[in-house]
This record gives C-alpha cells, structure tokens and sequence, in this order.
C-alpha cells in the first residue's frame, strides 16, 4: 500500500482509489434514504469498512508511526464522501488511550467538517466521548459547545457524555447541559439529548427518573420519548402522562 518515502497526501490518494474502487453502486444509491442531508457514498457496508481500515491502520503505524496516521486521518476527514470521514474514525478508534488534549483539541477541530449525522456521532462517540470520559476536566467543552449556532456542536454536547454516563460519571453536567438546551428546537438536537437522557436513565435510575419527571411538563415530546424507550412500563406511563 505504502512506501518508506510516501507523504500523508500519497497515503490518503492511495486510500480514496480504494474507497472509490470498493463500494457499491447499488448500497449508495439506498444510502440516501437513512439522511435528510444530500450524503455522497462510494457504497461500504460498515463491517468491510472497518476491516479496511484496521489493515491500513496496522500498515501505516507500523511503517510511519502514530503521528503520520493522525495527518492521515485529518487529510481524510477533510473529504466530502462519507466513507472517507468514517474512515478516518475507524483507523482511530481504538487508538484513543494514547490520545491527549492535543489530539482532542484536533478532534475539536472537525466537528466545523462534519456533513450527516452518521461522520457526527462516529467523530463523537468514537473519538471524543472516550478522551473526555477518561479526562473528565475537558468535559466543560460541552457547555462552550451547546452554545454554537450550529447543530452538530449542539448535538456533540449530548453525545459526547454518553461513554461516561454509562459508566455513572457526569450526571450533574447532563443535567445541566439539558437544562440549557431543552428548548432547542432542531429535532437532530433533540434527540441527541434524548440519547443522553436514555443512557442516563439505564445507568442511574435513581437520579435520573426523578429529573424527568422534574422537566416533563417542558422538555419537546421526542426528548422526553426517546430518553424513556428502556424505562420500566410503570415509570414510562408517569414520565410520558
């Protein structure tokens, strides 16, 4: 694939040859009903585009180093065609314990790139979310986030604290990241939020039913039903009444 005098351009050339030359017409043409976006697709399934990115991920570490891989990465999520950004992601994910503020801050950085919802959440809830659940001190980034005009840096505030809250970390920013964006009116907000609030709830009950039915009588239907899907029947019916 590579050679010891390529550059990072010459390795992200080489991979868009192989995106382009290993889709299919047939899956982009049906990519278009999952977005509300106008979406550009070589065709990947998921699990191929995984397994395609592991092996260029081994490669290019192994000849060039983690340093390279991240330019790589960066030139690739530069590009308009979905698999190129989730690309991108999946040569990382499994990277992020060796990742830091600087790398962060570069993952920061996309979120002005991302194009769907699809190269959002995997950007977010493969990337980011690890680096603040395990550097909870960049968790404040949500609150700077849930303020921009746009709504994927809207939409990362919520998912980016999902891999924590499993883990019962951060529910007093959830709920104060709620409380500022529950009037928020764009429905991939909303239910951003509502995937927070679901994780919440399957993880902390305790606090975290009582604060939905603290905010039931303002927060928009489809935070409110999406953040009650795993709920016990009983507390579903008293949240949603």
């Amino acid at each position: 694939m590579t050679t010891r005098k390529a550059t990072p351009q010459a390795v992200v050339v080489q991979i868009r040859r192989m995106l382009k030359a290993g889709g299919s017409v047939e899956h982009a043409e049906g990519v278009q009903w999952f977005f509300k976006e106008e979406i550009r697709s070589h065709g990947w399934y998921t699990a191929a585009l995984r397994r395609a990115a592991v092996r260029s991920r081994r490669e290019i570490v192994k000849q060039f180093g983690l340093p390279f891989l991240l330019k790589v990465a960066d030139k690739l999520f530069s590009g308009r065609v979905l698999e190129e950004k989730l690309f991108a992601v999946l040569m990382l994910e499994k990277l992020t314990g060796e990742f830091g503020v600087s790398e962060f801050k570069l993952f920061e950085s996309w979120l002005d790139r991302i194009s769907s919802w699809a190269d959002h959440d995997g950007l977010v809830h493969y990337l980011i979310a690890p680096l603040i659940t395990a550097r909870p001190k960049l968790a404040p980034c949500v609150f700077r986030w849930a303020r921009y005009r746009d709504r994927w840096h809207r939409r990362a505030a919520c998912v980016a604290l999902i891999k924590g809250t499993r883990q019962r970390m951060f529910f007093h920013e959830v709920v104060r990241l709620s409380n500022l964006l529950l009037e928020d009116e764009d429905d991939r907000v909303q239910k951003g939020l509502g995937w927070l609030l679901r994780e919440t709830a399957k993880a902390d009950p305790e606090r975290a039913i009582p604060y939905l039915m603290k905010i039931r009588r303002c927060a928009p239907r489809l935070v409110l039903r999406t953040a009650c899907e795993t709920l016990p029947a009983a507390s579903r019916a008293q949240v949603l009444s």
